[in-house]
């Protein structure tokens, strides 16, 4: 026989579960005490068995309880997920982005597909791109919003995250105890030479090209292959990869901002909910600091 469980119980319970207090639990959940009590004893006899064991100060769950736990939370969150997408007006309309390529593979996918399915009317493409591209892009309206780097803190936009660039080597191969040192760089990259290899040279590290490409996925792929060492953003050292420290003797390479910025010819929905989207995805790498630090004179 099915038994029937209201949520509003089993938010009760789920409060009181994670308090280990009925007090404590009315508070958060902005109650009486004897409310919160009362909703504990219809779950229980919904159930035909305490869920609590009442202790001097607070209460413990039964083993019932215990097993009920993982379920309420499953509940709860699929009724406050359907609240909020009931809630939101549909997005639709195209909705174009362009996005550093070490991102592409790291910190966006998930994030762009789950974005894409949750909004089935808007069509999203995706362009990868070095900034300076990216910049131009928009300049053109062929991109309504660009994740760039910002090295020199010039570049006016909302700042995402400052994701520092760091030298990386295989931590199986441990290539930067070679000398010279191998070291993957950038085609015709001025941002390449001002800031990755002219911090070689200052810290008066023997280093030699060891592999070149236009692309930070060709530079994970060349260390974790023992290639060579690489500048990679530190969100995206790939796993078996370590960062190169002062320890080491390997400067940080630049401390770059990670800018969103939007094309200013058009606004719809579905661009500001991309946006959004962006906004979540690099929240967890944080902003540390707005001030560029005196990369180019660091070990001089």
């Amino acid at each position: 026989m099915s038994i029937p469980l209201d949520s509003d119980l089993m938010r009760s319970f789920l409060a009181v579960a994670d308090a280990g207090s009925v007090t404590v639990a009315a508070a958060r959940l902005y109650r009486t005490q004897s409310a919160v009590s009362l909703q504990i004893k219809r779950l229980e006899e919904s159930l035909g068995q305490p869920l609590f064991t009442r202790q001097a100060r607070g209460v413990e769950l039964t083993p019932r309880g215990e097993q009920l736990l993982p379920y309420a939370r499953k509940v709860v969150a699929l009724l406050d997920q359907a609240a909020i997408a009931l809630r939101e007006k549909p997005l639709v309309g195209p909705v174009r982005v362009g996005i550093p390529d070490e991102y592409s593979g790291t910190v966006l996918p998930r994030a762009l597909a789950a974005f894409d399915e949750r909004h089935e009317g808007v069509q999203v493409s995706v362009r990868v791109d070095h900034s300076s591209a990216q910049i131009r892009a928009l300049e053109a309206d062929e991109i309504d919003l660009a994740v760039i780097y910002d090295w020199d803190y010039v570049q006016e936009g909302e700042v995402l995250c400052i994701d520092p660039t760091v030298w990386v080597t295989s931590v199986a191969h441990q290539q930067h105890l070679r000398h010279p040192v191998p070291v993957a760089v950038y085609f015709k990259s001025a941002w390449s030479r001002e800031f990755a290899e002219a911090g070689l040279t200052r810290q008066r590290i023997d280093w030699r090209p060891a592999w070149s490409c236009d692309m930070a996925g060709g530079f994970r792929v060349a260390v974790q292959n023992g290639m060579a060492v690489a500048p990679l953003s530190r969100s995206t050292i790939p796993t078996g990869c370590r960062e190169l420290t002062a320890e080491d003797g390997f400067p940080i390479v630049d401390y770059a901002r990670v800018i969103l910025r939007r094309n200013p010819r058009g606004t719809s929905s579905a661009i500001e909910g991309m946006a959004a989207m962006l906004r979540e995805a690099f929240a967890p790498l944080g902003v540390q600091s707005t001030k560029l630090p005196n990369i180019r004179g660091a070990g001089a």
